[in-house]
């Protein structure tokens, strides 16, 4: 195939320099975007009177008969051309003549990928916004069918204070709301369409940018030609943005790996989402949720290599600009590919009630309550702080836990400790009454269960 650009030189392009430079297999997947953004050029192209109607409605014919068969695998991808722009101009040429030539008047391939990448980007972006909201309502209707099951909560790995397992699980979905939302502001501001821009100068020709824009469903037009060209915030920014939502995928995945394994044993996975060994006949291991939080670790790689790309770049377009696509389309396909099977390992996840509520009983997580006890009346909390510290010391020498530490004993250490503490430092009444906004409450969970219900509404 002769380049579009063979005019100026004398001797062809090396084949290992010519496969080099190509950018067919993997920028092939805007095609319908290139097709598009064509399309609307040349309605604005036959508008203006820049092309008559008739060469206009040849290029639209054309461009759709070309769309048509590569939809249907009648047409396939020529790897020989430079990229998709150049394969499909070349294409509707071959079909049309001489107006096929005549499409590209006033743009540039440069303008003309920032627009496909921007239109293919806008796309996928809602269909990971769409898996994101399966997965929330998912973990949601976990959360509410594990509310009234009382679990341990930790930091530092150490069992800390006493919550509804529900509780742990909306704090993933807050996670995920906000993925959504940093999706979805990325769009906002990747909304703008670059056709026109040109090489990078704009053009003399009397076009009309907005009508393009408008046809194309942006919001509006990029201000200066030379950022139009050049620009690739977005693709760092939807990159950054799906490297925060696997990191929380990564956080849930490490939860459910430890959570799954016999030293926790509060959840079991469901067969169709773990695997065997090759050699142990007992084990059923949680692969799917290795393998998320190791793709984890590759999302970041490509934010880092678009980050890297761009910082020494002058303006406007550089050919270093072609790596854009692998790397946001990599973290892109990885985001698509870990959301479609995190969701149903989740649904179709058991926990065992039983075995959270043995763990809660044990490593004095209701110490607080007990401190809270004694500064519900009247001791200053930190003197009350100190006295349940000694208490619990004293429970591990006689291997016992607080709620079977006997009154008479607790007494010793202040005359404040009365019957009712045994029914204050229950587990159920531990959880019940952290009523406080976001608490952990079984009716707090059952509010933000609401809430973000109503949040993916909107």
């Amino acid at each position: 195939m002769e380049k579009m650009w063979a005019g100026r030189f004398q001797k062809t392009l090396d084949k290992k320099a010519d496969d080099f430079n190509s950018s067919i297999r993997f920028d092939c997947r805007m095609y319908a975007q290139d097709i598009k953004g064509s399309i609307a050029h040349a309605k604005m192209l036959a508008k203006q009177g820049i092309l008559s109607c008739a060469d206009v409605e040849l290029i639209i014919g054309g461009l759709e008969g070309i769309l048509q068969d590569i939809q249907t695998g009648k047409l396939l991808f020529d790897e020989n051309a430079e990229d998709i722009h150049m394969f499909v101009e070349a294409e509707l040429t071959k079909r049309i003549g001489d107006a096929g030539k005549r499409l590209h008047t006033a743009r540039s391939r440069n303008d003309q990928v920032a627009l496909d990448i921007r239109l293919y980007l806008r796309d996928k972006a809602e269909e990971v916004v769409a898996l994101t909201e399966n997965l929330v309502a998912v973990v949601v209707d976990k959360a509410e069918e594990t509310a009234d099951v009382i679990a341990p909560a930790y930091t530092h790995l150490q069992r800390a204070q006493p919550i509804s397992f529900g509780h742990q699980l909306m704090a993933y979905a807050m996670m995920f709301l906000r993925d959504i939302g940093r999706i979805r502001d990325a769009v906002k501001r990747m909304n703008y369409s670059p056709l026109g821009s040109c090489a990078l100068a704009g053009t003399t020709y009397p076009t009309d940018r907005n009508y393009v824009a408008e046809l194309l469903g942006f919001d509006g037009v990029t201000k200066n030609s030379i950022d139009g060209v050049s620009d690739r915030d977005f693709c760092v920014e939807l990159t950054s943005a799906f490297s925060i939502l696997m990191m929380h995928l990564s956080r849930f995945s490490e939860e459910i790996i430890l959570w799954s394994s016999w030293e926790f044993k509060f959840v079991e996975l469901d067969d169709a989402y773990t695997t065997g060994s090759s050699i142990m006949p007992q084990k059923k291991n949680s692969d799917m949720a290795e393998l998320v939080r190791g793709k984890t670790g590759r999302v970041y790689g490509d934010l880092t290599a678009l980050l890297t790309m761009l910082k020494g770049l002058p303006l406007a377009y550089n050919k270093d600009m072609q790596e854009d696509k692998e790397a946001t389309f990599d973290a892109l396909d990885t985001v698509i590919l870990c959301l479609e099977v995190f969701a149903p390992m989740v649904a179709t996840m058991k926990v065992y009630a039983e075995n959270t509520y043995k763990a809660a009983q044990k490593g004095f997580i209701n110490a607080t309550d007990l401190a809270d006890y004694l500064a519900k009346k009247g001791m200053p909390f930190r003197t009350a702080y100190k006295i349940v510290g000694e208490i619990v010391a004293e429970c591990i020498q006689k291997d016992c836990v607080l709620d079977t530490y006997p009154l008479e004993d607790y007494q010793k250490h202040s005359e404040l400790f009365e019957q009712d503490l045994y029914k204050e430092i229950a587990l159920e009444t531990c959880v019940e009454k952290r009523n406080s906004e976001g608490g952990a409450s079984p009716k707090s969970v059952r509010e933000q269960t609401a809430y973000v219900r109503a949040e993916l509404q909107k």
